[in-house]
């Protein structure tokens, strides 16, 4: 028996529909709005419990507007460039001079970095002391990946991380999505959670969708 037996999926549809119509009729906004799953716990003492984490990579493009930039060698970088993917060289992150306030700035511009196999190890020398700044240690980029899979893979990655509030807020896709697509990645995502929880459906204590700026559909 599926985690999401307890929400049907005419409940799941007719939340979305609303959702959507909001979104699109009665307040269109002018930006691409995310579409988040909330999920609040009970009986879960983030205290005393562990704090789990886990990622999902999701069948759909969840985050188009996601900025990823690639520390590439010289084939990488123009891999990069001819698909339009931000990239920066070993003499870009030379020219940084290991200067904590630029490569906070490139830090804070980009969501997620790729690192081609022999850029990845020169990182602790090329950033210094800034490194243990950096908030987001670059995914390892090999030449028997394809670097736009690759790239639509952190895209369509579904990450949980509980931190000390009982409550996981998270993209599960945007408004431009299908009902039928985002029926899949609320499924998924709600059964991955669920999933996570050391009791199961004992420790959910209530779950809502929304869209960025709509209000709150309740699921369960």
């Amino acid at each position: 028996m599926s985690s999401t037996s307890k929400i049907s999926r005419e409940t799941i549809t007719k939340c979305l529909d609303q959702l959507l119509t909001y979104s699109h009729h009665d307040h269109k906004r002018n930006f691409l709005e995310t579409v988040e799953l909330q999920v609040v716990l009970k009986n879960y003492n983030t205290s005393r419990e562990k704090r789990f984490s886990g990622s999902l990579r999701l069948p759909h493009v969840i985050r188009p507007r996601y900025k990823i930039c690639l520390y590439g060698d010289e084939k990488h970088c123009d891999e990069a460039r001819l698909n339009q993917i931000a990239c920066m060289s070993v003499e870009d992150l030379k020219s940084l001079n290991k200067n904590r306030k630029k490569i906070r700035q490139i830090d804070h511009k980009y969501h997620a970095f790729l690192a081609s196999e022999t850029i990845i190890r020169q990182i602790p020398r090329l950033f210094g002391p800034c490194l243990s700044k950096v908030s987001k240690f670059p995914t390892l980029l090999t030449h028997n990946d394809n670097l736009v899979d690759k790239v639509r893979q952190i895209k369509s990655t579904l990450r949980i991380q509980l931190k000390k509030h009982p409550n996981i807020s998270v993209a599960i896709g945007h408004v431009d999505m299908t009902i039928e697509e985002l029926l899949t990645t609320t499924t998924m995502s709600v059964n991955f959670i669920v999933g996570l929880v050391r009791k199961k459906w004992q420790n959910i204590d209530k779950i809502f969708i929304k869209s960025t700026m709509g209000k709150c559909h309740r699921l369960y």
